[in-house]
């Protein structure tokens, strides 16, 4: 039985063993390529990323078990399963390889039906590791932007778990108003519908500024910026997708509702706030949810219900507007307030769309 085709590179330094090891992976319909050397397999390697690589042991230069060890320790490349070749029967070498990460051993010359059958084992390795990548890169990519999703895929070794760690963020909370009048004489298809619609608009509005979907809170959200990978200008993405949200992207919802003969239109509360935040997974193996917890995460909470008491779209702490990189432009001063858990009271800002307030 054929395995099903890869991409294998064939690294020795005998030109006959390429030769042969190319017909007859040709023959089973694989594609090859093939590298002289050490050095050279790297080139190869920097350019393109194959399915399988047949590594010679005893190489002049820059030998098999360097070249092996310099693959394992580059996370872009450690995943690619490397069969070790040799014509010499060295135990302690072969041990070695093992111990490194190779996946198998092939002796010289080569038995047919026993390469046949190594290739298609390590080919069926790969597609499992395959697979698996896509899923953790899936699970990241439902609250993560893709760049900062392809970062924590590195970082966490392929694994869907995020490793708690405390940084500076800021935290969003946001809120539909009017949302729960309209659910109480909806249809259930019609509030789905628009549950669905608002979560797509402004969970792409967080992800578009570089935040990340932390959870989805029925007619609410809660965001981070600068979590899980902390950035500086956490406060300045978060007032621009706070402001693309409230301003521009309510208003192409509202704009949605009404085309779609929904005969509802609905506000928004915002509210930002920034300080030192406990970022990670948390739960067991069988489920799990990333969380961003801690007193700036609880304040923010309780920033966006004071939207409700002074009738401003956008509030955000002072502590968020003395984070920002940026201009504040459009930011109007608009009281201090006491907030539930703190022990003094609160300068709050809101937010008006960009060039505006006083």
């Amino acid at each position: 039985m054929h395995a099903h085709p890869g991409y294998i590179l064939i690294v020795d330094d005998d030109p006959l063993n390429r030769r042969l090891l190319s017909k007859n992976l040709e023959a089973e319909g694989h594609r090859t390529a093939d590298a002289d050397n050490g050095f050279a397999a790297l080139s190869v390697l920097k350019d393109e990323r194959p399915d399988l690589v047949l590594l010679d042991i005893d190489m002049p230069g820059l030998d098999g078990i360097e070249v092996l060890a310099r693959l394992k320790e580059d996370g872009a490349l450690r995943d690619i399963p490397v069969i070790m070749i040799s014509g010499v029967d060295d135990a302690d070498s072969i041990v070695r390889c093992i111990e490194i990460g190779a996946e198998d051993y092939l002796p010289k010359p080569f038995d047919p039906v026993i390469l046949r059958a190594r290739i298609r084992s390590g080919l069926n390795r790969k597609r499992l590791s395959d697979l698996e990548h896509e899923r953790v890169r899936q699970v990241f990519t439902r609250f993560l932007p893709e760049p900062i999703a392809a970062e924590m895929l590195a970082r966490s070794d392929g694994q869907p778990m995020i490793g708690p760690v405390r940084l500076w963020a800021t935290v969003m909370f946001v809120d539909l108003r009017g949302f729960t009048t309209f659910a109480d004489s909806a249809p259930v298809e019609e509030i789905l519908a628009v549950l669905n619609g608002y979560q797509a608009t402004m969970g792409d509005a967080v992800l578009d500024h570089g935040g990340t979907v932390v959870d989805y809170l029925g007619d609410g959200l809660m965001a981070a910026f600068g979590a899980p990978i902390e950035r500086v200008d956490h406060a300045d993405r978060a007032l621009a997708a706070a402001r693309a949200m409230a301003f521009e992207r309510l208003a192409d919802f509202n704009g949605w509702l009404k085309s779609e003969g929904i005969d509802a239109t609905f506000g928004m509360g915002i509210g930002l706030n920034s300080g030192r935040v406990m970022s990670g997974t948390f739960g067991s193996e069988r489920r799990f949810d990333y969380a961003v917890i801690g007193d700036t995460t609880n304040t923010a909470s309780r920033i966006e219900q004071v939207t409700k008491q002074t009738g401003d779209v956008i509030l955000l702490a002072d502590q968020t507007r003395t984070n920002l990189t940026g201009p504040s432009d459009g930011l109007r001063f608009v009281d201090e307030f006491d907030i539930r858990g703190k022990q003094s009271r609160i300068k709050l800002w809101a937010a008006d769309p960009d060039g505006a307030g006083t």
